[in-house]
């Protein structure tokens, strides 16, 4: 094997350590809502306790009413910033179509730092109904999703 070709290999070995896990992994984070009232619109905070989250995506939940990827801000999402992210939606669907009960509004897919599991704070700043009055509601995370 000839002197560079040599290096290049050693090189190569001595860069795999670089690009390790680093204690990196990802996980998603279903954002459930429970309502007995329809709710036409809503909106969330998700934060991590010790800042080790930075949010990657963002998928919409599983009620016809609410058929695309709600909103948040996609361009901090795509310049890698989003350690805390707001989500929110709406709905102009008949009152009969709009979804109660429980029901998932949206999926959040994060990478943590650290093997350490996330310490993540949600809240639901509002959910309201098709009126624009607010409901009484529950929001809670399932983190056994995929575990």
């Amino acid at each position: 094997m000839s002197l560079w070709r040599s290096l290049l290999v050693l090189f190569a070995l001595l860069a795999v350590p670089a690009f390790a896990n680093d204690g990196i992994r990802f996980q998603a984070i279903p954002v459930i809502l429970e309502s007995d009232q329809p709710v036409a619109a809503w909106q969330f905070e998700l934060t991590e306790s010790d800042g080790r989250m930075q949010v990657v995506g963002v998928e919409n939940g599983d009620s016809d009413a609410f058929p695309d990827a709600p909103y948040f801000d996609r361009d901090a999402i795509q310049l890698g910033t989003a350690d805390r992210i707001i989500v929110a939606d709406f709905s102009l669907a008949e009152t009969a179509d709009l979804p109660l009960g429980d029901f998932r509004l949206a999926t959040i897919h994060v990478r943590l730092r650290g093997d350490e599991p996330g310490r993540f704070e949600l809240r639901l700043v509002k959910a309201v109904d098709a009126d624009g009055n607010e409901v009484d509601a529950e929001i809670r995370m399932d983190l056994s999703y995929g575990s």
